[in-house]
């Protein structure tokens, strides 16, 4: 893997095919398709330059000056280069005439396959430069969650609005000095606060059984200030004649409405509508985000701007709904989605569709951070927070860890900052004999045509470009390619040039306010004929395979009726392993697989029993949750969703990984089980026994109190690199709680088999040994 972890550390990609085959049936045999996973804002290394200019581009396919370009230096008075993707000749601009093979820009240096650059005199189309948090609070929740929303820290994370020096301070340090903030609150009603109203508080109140309109929010606000409406045209902005002083009633810099924020969540109270015990109470979470999105689109279309949505329970009034409000109707379930009989989904759908256009179009992005027992309709907003790039934080309560933590990771700066950007546009550029067929990630379809695209479309298709209204550090786009080459072997192994060309440019706005674009080139070889399967075996990379299958089978299961991703899955890695694998037919004994391919069946194994597969026990909230999570994060952390990682503590030995298996729990051992979304620390039986017994407060026994304390520790670091913040459960073996570890491990020890040593795992599923002894029989048939 070193190889491929040192790629991705120069351009921030991963592929599963690393050395790729060159014609299009050859392609159709290697079952995982070619495909990239490209993480746009990866930091970069420190040595990487990031250019005051703008880049030159090809005349013909608009792609930028890359190492792989070819350049004329014969000539005195006007240089030349060739497009290395549509061998066009170029023209140098006169700035350029200096260069020559000892005195190259930086856009041709060999090492710059990935390099920026920022044009000094450019800003964000928006007169509006810094970030804008919009807040859009559920108050349809408990006493004891509205509680939570008074609570000075959390008030501190979220809006900082307390007077005295010190929260002051901590709000500076929070949040950025030039953001604009908002809010609305929404129950039965939505309400629109005017945070620059002075002494005398205003609120605009809107019904929420009722869709509004763009032009109803523009009339009911008041935004034109007394003018008359345009004739003609979308009113957008101050451009479009909304007065500065018009926006600022409901957007304002944080350290100028520190005091009005403050007084409406010092008054903030549950929705005063009384709910009847056998009714759910009035929620209309689509009116609110619909209002949300038309102010944002009339105040600051083309900004950095992020609605945040805090909701508490399922919404069940006006557009969007997803449940009635009679509690004797349950809210869907898989069954239902399955069945076709979850009456409110598809219109819902429908609507918050229509809000992602809608959002996509004014560059904003939607996050959604819900806290509640019962679902909140995560499902059905899924396509607006995926493809404006928002976030999704799921918990069981405001108060829980999981919400605070990761609320203040979004306002954090410094080492830890997820790095926000905004306002991000994709560009896909490669060799005429490969196509993309889409993306599988956050991000919208620009429509963009061109003669590399396919004619078999997968996720967002039939574009060579796209909208990322969001992202961030990890944010990682899944590009799903396809080889059109017809030619025979024979043919194509006297080409002269056997590479193909890839080049991803992200045009963003960066925490600066100016405008960057991040190039990135790069080329991998192909082979066709005989003897290429040895090669493409040498250059494939198991963990970004297993992610990309785990993106497909996700996607497959929303958008495929029938679809079984059990059966898909087990066909894909049967005919993997007959294509790839060392055998002699008919004898599974004689089964072997390169080192390369050694540990994908394991990633396929527990990839059938995860939580993207197996939706049994988890709600369509929470399975909509986990997939969005995977469809965002780059190959390392994807990997872990898929298969767990486990590390080992005992007296005898230094902490080491182990085996994800029942096998590896002993009484005399601390486990720590990372899952991406859940961190476990599991005391063995003894282990437990002696810390009921507080050995580790003894003098005597310090080893154990560093014993029981690494874990923690170690988790702690975890914890404090990833987002969303991870749950930590500390559990003891036989106790409740450690159902979340033996949950992940390979069930090799089973209250069914024969003999049994140490733990077991209640299960009917089949162990990986079982797994693999089918894999082998099936495969050299």
């Amino acid at each position: 893997m070193a190889e491929f972890l040192e790629l991705e550390a120069q351009d921030a990609v991963r592929m599963p095919w690393n050395v790729l085959p060159g014609t299009k049936a050859e392609s159709a045999q290697c079952i995982i398709p070619i495909s990239a996973i490209y993480t746009p804002l990866k930091p970069l290394p420190p040595s990487t330059p990031v250019v005051p200019y703008t880049p030159l581009r090809c005349r013909n396919c608009r792609s930028v000056l890359n190492p792989f370009s070819i350049v004329d230096f014969s000539t005195l008075t006007s240089k030349l280069w060739i497009c290395c993707f549509c061998l066009q000749r170029n023209h140098f601009p006169a700035e350029y005439q200096g260069i020559s093979e000892s005195n190259l820009p930086a856009e041709l240096f060999p090492s710059y396959t990935t390099i920026e650059y920022e044009d000094q005199n450019i800003t964000a189309g928006s007169s509006v430069t810094g970030p804008i948090f919009f807040f859009v609070i559920d108050t349809c929740i408990i006493e004891e969650e509205m509680g939570h929303g008074h609570d000075i820290e959390v008030q501190q994370s979220v809006l900082g609005v307390r007077l005295s020096q010190t929260v002051r301070g901590y709000v500076v340090g929070m949040m950025p000095e030039n953001c604009l903030i908002g809010l609305i609150t929404f129950g039965t009603y939505v309400h629109v606060h005017e945070v620059g109203s002075g002494q005398i508080p205003k609120v605009y109140v809107f019904k929420g059984s009722k869709e509004v309109s763009k032009e109803n929010v523009l009339e009911s606000l008041g935004l034109l200030g007394g003018k008359p409406k345009p004739g003609s045209g979308v009113i957008a902005g101050p451009r479009d004649g909304l007065s500065p002083e018009s926006i600022a009633r409901f957007l304002l810099p944080a350290s100028e409405c520190e005091f009005a924020f403050n007084s409406i969540l010092e008054e903030l109270q549950k929705d005063p509508w009384q709910v009847p015990a056998d009714r759910r109470a009035a929620r209309c979470t689509g009116t609110a985000l619909s209002v949300a999105a038309h102010l944002m689109g009339l105040c600051v279309p083309g900004s950095g701007a992020r609605i945040m949505a805090f909701l508490g329970g399922p919404p069940t009034e006006g557009p969007g709904s997803i449940v009635s409000m009679d509690l004797s109707e349950p809210v869907r379930s898989h069954k239902d989605l399955d069945k076709d009989n979850a009456p409110f989904y598809h219109k819902a759908v429908k609507f918050y569709e229509g809000i992602s256009k809608q959002l996509v179009h004014q560059g904003h992005v939607l996050d959604v951070f819900a806290s509640a027992l019962d679902q909140v309709g995560i499902a059905e907003l899924k396509v607006a927070v995926e493809k404006t790039g928002g976030f999704v934080i799921l918990a069981e309560s405001f108060g829980h860890s999981v919400f605070r933590d990761s609320l203040k990771r979004v306002f954090q700066s410094g080492d830890h900052d997820l790095g926000l950007s905004s306002n991000g546009i994709f560009e896909v550029n490669c060799s005429k004999d490969i196509k993309i067929q889409g993306i599988l990630g956050p991000c919208a379809s620009l429509d963009k045509k061109g003669p590399s695209i396919s004619e078999n479309p997968i996720g967002q298709g039939n574009t060579t470009a796209w909208k990322m209204c969001g992202l961030d550090r990890t944010t990682s786009l899944c590009l799903l390619l396809e080889v059109v080459k017809k030619e025979s072997p024979d043919a194509i192994a006297q080409s002269a040039n056997n590479l193909f060309y890839f080049q991803f440019l992200t045009y963003y706005q960066h925490s600066s306010g100016k405008m960057r674009l991040r190039a990135t080139t790069f080329s991998r070889r192909w082979v066709a004929g005989p003897g290429s399967i040895q090669e493409l075996v040498a250059g494939f990379d198991q963990e970004a395979a297993a992610v990309v299958m785990a993106r497909q089978v996700s996607f497959k299961m929303e958008t495929e009726a029938e679809f079984d991703p059990i059966r898909w899955l087990d066909k894909s890695l049967i005919h993997i392993c007959s294509r790839f694998g060392d055998y002699q037919k008919e004898n599974p004994s004689s089964f072997c697989l390169s080192p390369r391919f050694s540990i994908f069946p394991q990633f396929l194994f527990n990839l059938r029993r995860s939580q993207f597969v197996q939706v049994f026990n988890n709600s369509p909230d929470e399975t909509a949750y986990f997939r969005m999570i995977l469809n965002r994060e780059n190959v390392a952390n994807s990997v872990v969703m898929i298969q767990p990682s486990l590390i080992s503590y005992s007296f005898n030995s230094p902490p080491e990984p182990v085996l994800l298996d029942v096998a590896a729990i002993a009484s005399d051992r601390i486990l720590l089980l990372d899952s991406y979304f859940t961190i476990v620390v599991f005391h063995g039986a003894t282990i437990a026994q002696w810390r009921k017994a507080r050995y580790h407060e003894q003098p005597e026994h310090m080893a154990f109190a560093q014993l029981l304390q690494s874990p923690l520790d170690d988790s702690e670091s975890i914890i404090r690199e990833r987002f969303p913040v991870p749950r930590l459960v500390v559990c003891d073996q036989h106790g409740s709680q450690a159902r979340f570890l033996l949950a992940k491990l390979n069930p090799s020890a089973t209250h069914t088999s024969d003999t049994i040593r140490g733990d077991v795992i209640f299960t009917d599923d089949v162990s990986f040994e079982v797994f693999l002894d089918h894999l082998q029989r099936l495969a050299v048939q």
